[in-house]
C-alpha cells in the first residue's frame, strides 16, 4: 500500500525503468503551499487504449507481475491526488515515452506525508534497470530558495557502480546532506480542515 508520496515516486520511476527507458527525469518542485512531482521518460510509451487501462485498478497486463490480477500504482496515485484536491496528468505517446505529473497541496489534511526522499532516491539510483536518472529538486519558500540536481551517470563516473555497501552508504550520506541543506527553508503547514 502507498502511504507516502515517495512510495508513489518509487512506483512510477520503476514503471519507467520497466518500460525500457534509458533516461528518466524526476522533478520535485516545492513552494510554501504546493509540491509538484513530474516523472518523464523515453520508454516505449502507451497508446490511448493502454493509457485508459493503466488508470483502471482492476486491469493488469499479466506480463510485469504474472500472478497479479490488479494494477494499483497509478490508480492509487490518482486517488491520493483527488483526496487532497491536488492534480494528476498522464501524457504518453507510443514509442516516445511517458510523462506523469501530480501535485499535492501541502496544507490539506489528506495530503500524504512526503516520506524518506534520500532512501527513495538511493533505491532508484541503484535499481538494476536504471540507466540514467536525473533528479531535480527545488524548494522556494518565504525563507528563500534552494535545491539540487543529481545524475546517475555523473554519480557513477565519480563513485563507480552503485552496488557495493560502501558506495551506497556514501551516496546515502550525500543524499541526506542535500535534504538537510534545504531544512532551513521549510515552512510549517497547518492542515486546512475542509
Amino acid at each position: 500500500m502507498h502511504i507516502f508520496i515517495c512510495d508513489f515516486l518509487l512506483d512510477i520511476v520503476q514503471n519507467s525503468y520497466e518500460a525500457g527507458s534509458t533516461e528518466v527525469f524526476l522533478t520535485l518542485e516545492e513552494d510554501d503551499t504546493l509540491l509538484v512531482c513530474t516523472v518523464e521518460d523515453n520508454g516505449k510509451g502507451m497508446d490511448e487504449d493502454l493509457k485508459a487501462r493503466v488508470l483502471d485498478p482492476f486491469v493488469t497486463d499479466g506480463v510485469k507481475h504474472k500472478k497479479r490480477k490488479v494494477g494499483l500504482g497509478l490508480p492509487f496515485l490518482v486517488q491520493a491526488c483527488s483526496a487532497c484536491e491536488g492534480s494528476f496528468s498522464l501524457h504518453s505517446e507510443l514509442g516516445q515515452g511517458t510523462k506523469v505529473t501530480c501535485s499535492f497541496p501541502l496544507n490539506h489534511v489528506d495530503t500524504p506525508p512526503f516520506g524518506d526522499l534520500p532512501s527513495t532516491l538511493l533505491a532508484l539510483m541503484s535499481h538494476p534497470l536504471a540507466d540514467e536518472l536525473v533528479v531535480k529538486r527545488t524548494l522556494a519558500t518565504v525563507k528563500g530558495e534552494g535545491g539540487y540536481e543529481l545524475s546517475k551517470r555523473e554519480l557513477t563516473d565519480i563513485l563507480g557502480q552503485l552496488t557495493s555497501s560502501g558506495t551506497l552508504n556514501l551516496l546515502k550520506e550525500f543524499l541526506v546532506s542535500q535534504e538537510e541543506d534545504l531544512k532551513p527553508l521549510y515552512v510549517p503547514h497547518s492542515p486546512l480542515l475542509a
